[in-house]
């Protein structure tokens, strides 16, 4: 896509600061208007991005008087020719997105009782690209009008003049963490305009009979259900055929009448697409974990194999914030995983009241734990207590030194949880100079992006994320059931899965581990290690009898490998 935008010559002076933005699995190229407008244009926009332009169609009002015209429906939606730009002009159709809404007239129960919302204009589209792709996976295309383009006025209006409800805005909110919704602006889908005419005016025209055209629109029910959607207002108006020219309607090979469908804004999932969806994107997940170190040769643009203080990593710019991500591993279909609007906002568990360390599932159906890192912070020791100076003296891993601990224990046989990527966020955070432990700044200056940038900043906060502990990758790969439920040290003897005296064997037998690698925990805890439970409901242990643990945090792990570079 930024090859084309370098083709596209003066929209330099339109580029956002993030020109190129993905939501919900759609790319846009972002453009502001120098009236503060916004225009987020996708790839099969892009050829016609000057037309596209509002002030080549819809801003200027002279010109929509002469070449747009209202076609007629509940929701406002117009079809204009664009200037003429370069030597060439666009069809298109503007519709105003009515996401947040009640939704009116006769749709209204039967939308309701299917739990049906308006889309979001970006949702729209990203289900009008997936209805694209499943040519894919079933025999046959499906014709649809091409999304071109979202238009948002600068112009500010009150969101209850809009009619959108709060709590509906907020899902929406909830739902779309890549790009801020405003509730109090209008949002236009542009499509280009495809060409025929409804199945009404057909009917009209005495192009359809009474019993052709209740059976057009069953048909296009039930195709639509076969690629695995439905729409709540299953409409003649929104079926586009195409007159022959001899008194009949265009037909297929087979004789069969050719359609078009058109106006997304009630577009969902059936039930059984989504679950086989999560179930498809999960499974395919567990299968490259299990693979994530052979080799790659194609990366595609944007993302390059990098490799940190002995770990190997994916890493990319985030896009949706400005921030960057590494994801461990050589499998650049990993990426998309651990974008933090996959994440960051997802319904999740806090694990400690001492850290910042949740539990969630992604949205796509991953178990993962993420943990805000304490690199440039001081600890909160004693500087006048021996134990607590040593923690003083060392500060907190980097978020790079706690992967390469972790892969050198794994590497010499000693257990820990998986880890799966490092996200820097985008934003700047602002600590005083006064709390700030540079130890970790100075000692990774050298370490830079593909870009150039220092990996590691004061300016930005770093998350790492891990593997939820529920069984080896190598069997999840294979079959998706958990093996084992993951429980702390410290909590397994709260709840008398272990004694006192087992608690204080399982903690010595870490501590000699860890020196045997050449690995010392400056403050060892039981929260620090990992059991696991088997199916049956009991400790799964070792020959010995020394239940299974795994190492769980690497911030204070002391070793060559964690040390300065």
């Amino acid at each position: 896509m930024r090859d084309a935008i370098n083709r596209i010559e003066g929209i330099g002076a339109y580029l956002a600061p993030q020109p190129l933005v993905t939501v919900l699995g759609v790319k846009y190229l972002h453009l502001r208007m120098e009236d503060g407008s916004d225009l987020y244009v996708t790839e099969r926009g892009l050829p016609f991005t000057k037309c596209l332009m509002p002030e080549n169609h819809w801003a200027d009002d002279r010109w929509m008087k002469f070449h747009g015209v209202r076609l007629p429906g509940t929701s406002a939606v117009h079809r204009v020719t664009t200037k003429k730009i370069d030597g060439r002009a666009k069809e298109i159709v503007i519709k105003w997105n009515r996401m947040g809404q009640d939704i009116p007239g006769e749709t209204q129960v039967q939308a309701e009782e299917a739990g049906a919302e308006f889309n979001s204009p970006f949702l729209e589209f990203s289900l009008v690209y997936e209805l694209h792709s499943t040519r894919f996976e079933l025999p046959g295309r499906f014709y649809t009008h091409k999304p071109l383009a979202i238009y948002v006025p600068r112009k500010y209006v009150k969101a209850e003049q809009l009619g959108r409800r709060q709590h509906r805005m907020q899902a929406i909110e909830r739902s779309h963490r890549e790009i801020p919704i405003d509730w109090n602006r209008n949002y236009a889908v542009i499509y280009e305009w495809l060409k025929g005419i409804d199945a009404v005016e057909a009917h009209r025209k005495g192009l359809l009979e009474n019993r052709a055209l209740a059976e057009l629109v069953e048909r296009a029910k039930n195709d639509l259900n076969a690629k695995g959607f439905v729409v709540s207002d299953n409409k003649p108006q929104h079926i586009i055929v195409r007159p022959a020219g001899n008194g009949h309607l265009a037909t297929d090979r087979w004789g069969k009448l050719l359609y078009g469908l058109v106006d997304f804004e009630l577009l969902r999932r059936t039930p059984v697409r989504e679950e086989r969806l999560r179930a498809e994107k999960r499974q395919e997940y567990l299968v490259r974990q299990a693979h994530r170190f052979e080799p790659r040769e194609r990366f595609p643009p944007g993302l390059a194999p990098v490799n940190i203080l002995g770990v190997d990593y994916v890493y990319g710019q985030v896009e949706s914030t400005g921030g960057g991500l590494w994801v461990v591993g050589r499998d650049p279909m990993l990426f998309d995983y651990f974008l933090p609007e996959k994440w960051r906002r997802t319904p999740r568990t806090r694990l400690s009241s001492a850290y910042e360390v949740y539990e969630t599932v992604t949205r796509d159906n991953v178990h993962v734990v993420w943990r805000v890192s304490r690199v440039g912070q001081i600890p909160d020791a004693d500087p006048f207590v021996r134990r607590e100076k040593r923690i003083l003296d060392y500060g907190y891993n980097s978020p790079f030194q706690e992967f390469s601990v972790a892969m050198e224990l794994a590497r010499q046989g000693i257990e820990t949880t998986y880890p799966r990527a490092i996200y820097m966020t985008g934003h700047r955070s602002t600590v005083s100079s006064s709390l700030v432990d540079d130890s970790r700044y100075e000692s990774h200056a050298a370490l830079r992006t593909p870009e150039g940038h220092p990996i590691l900043s004061r300016q930005h906060e770093y998350v790492t994320i891990w593997g939820y502990w529920n069984g080896p990758d190598d069997a999840l790969a294979v079959k998706d059931e958990p093996v084992y439920t993951g429980i702390d040290a410290l909590a397994a003897y709260r709840e008398g899965r272990l004694s006192q005296r087992g608690y204080v064997r399982v903690m010595r037998a870490a501590k000699h581990r860890m020196a045997a690698a050449g690995v010392e925990d400056l403050s060892l805890r039981g929260t620090h290690l990992l059991l696991s439970i088997d199916r049956q409901g009991r400790l799964a242990t070792d020959e010995t009898g020394l239940p299974l643990m795994r190492i769980c945090n690497f911030e204070l792990l002391k070793c060559g490998a964690a040390g300065k570079p």
